[in-house]
Formats: C-alpha cells, structure tokens, sequence
C-alpha cells in the first residue's frame, strides 16, 4: 500500500485510468462483435456500414495507446477481408 501523499495520489489515479481505458476497450471489442455479427448475418450492406462506423473506433483507440496499432491494423485487415469473401459469395 502506498504510504506517502504523492503514492496515494498515484494510485487514485492510477484506477481512474485503468477504469477509462477499460471502458474504452470494451467499446472497441463491441464494435467488432457488431461487424462479426453483419458479417454473420450474410447481409453485405450492414457489414459495410458496420465496417465503415467501425474503423473510425479502432483507429481512434489506437491513437491513444488503448491497443497497439499493429492490433487495430489486424482487426481493421481481417474484417474487411472477411466483408470481401462475403460480396465474393453472394455475387456468385
């Protein structure tokens, strides 16, 4: 436990941004649940649109440290690819 004044402060702060960035993750993550889920759906139009409100998101999170940027490049690379195989299919 932290035993001068300044530690103290430190530690509050500290759990107020471990509390933000949480947060801040977990808007992330249910963003992506709302692509998987379009892309699930088979529905083309609402995984691009999805997508689209999606990216934004990601790559705001991103800039912030949240995630690396590395991990919201694959993110970005592996849902629009998935988008892609679904248009491929349903052109077919």
């Amino acid at each position: 436990m932290a035993n001068t004044a300044q530690a103290k402060k430190r530690a509050r702060q500290n759990d107020k941004a471990r509390a933000h960035n949480a947060s801040l993750r977990s808007m992330v993550r249910t963003y992506i649940k709302n692509v998987v889920k379009a892309i699930q759906s088979g529905d083309v139009e609402s995984a691009k649109n999805a997508y689209a409100v999606a990216v934004p998101v990601i790559d705001r999170i991103a800039d912030k440290g949240i995630i690396h940027k590395n991990k919201a490049a694959r993110h970005k690379s592996r849902l629009n690819a998935q988008i892609k195989a679904l248009g491929e299919k349903a052109a077919a």
